[in-house]
């Protein structure tokens, strides 16, 4: 089931997004860190409504950022769709524990869905650029690399741009 997240599933969440940080490291992707995903992050996501968690047997095993606000960072891209009526993919995540069996893409499916039932225009997100399966997940759903971001408190390597018009 995905719902709407609320204040007191933060913990379960940032209990995830550590797990994921601490999995990517042992495979020397340094995409987040302790500095991000925080708690801060999670609760302006849920004051805007944007935050979506996925919840296997009642248990909170993944999330994602389902928002309409463009950050600062991607007004550089050269987007393929204009910038107002976009929706932006953030935080996708789901326990290492249960990876590789499809939770990522029925939480992509969720939001591609969400944006066809809301006549967006586009879905943009970024990903890192060491992530190679991350970016092969979102190339084989049809989104186009643009180009590049960075986020200094992350990593010194750039993000990659990616968007599926619809």
């Amino acid at each position: 089931m995905i719902r709407l997240a609320l204040e007191k599933d933060i913990p379960a969440l940032l209990e995830i997004t550590k797990a994921c940080a601490k999995h990517m490291i042992t495979k020397g992707i340094y995409q987040w860190n302790e500095q991000y995903p925080n708690q801060l992050a999670f609760e302006k996501d849920i004051a805007r409504n944007e935050l979506y968690i996925l919840e296997i047997d009642a248990i909170i095993s993944g999330c994602i950022v389902i928002s309409t606000h463009m950050d600062s960072e991607y007004k550089p891209i050269k987007w393929r769709t204009k910038n107002e009526n976009n929706i932006y993919i953030h935080r996708l995540a789901v326990h290492p524990k249960i990876q590789g069996k499809g939770y990522a893409q029925q939480l992509m499916n969720f939001a591609e869905q969400f944006a066809v039932e809301k006549n967006y225009s586009s879905i943009r997100l970024d990903t890192f650029s060491e992530n190679i399966r991350n970016q092969k997940f979102y190339e084989l759903r049809g989104y186009k690399r643009l180009g590049d971001i960075y986020f200094p408190k992350q990593s010194e390597f750039p993000f990659h741009c990616y968007e599926l018009a619809l």
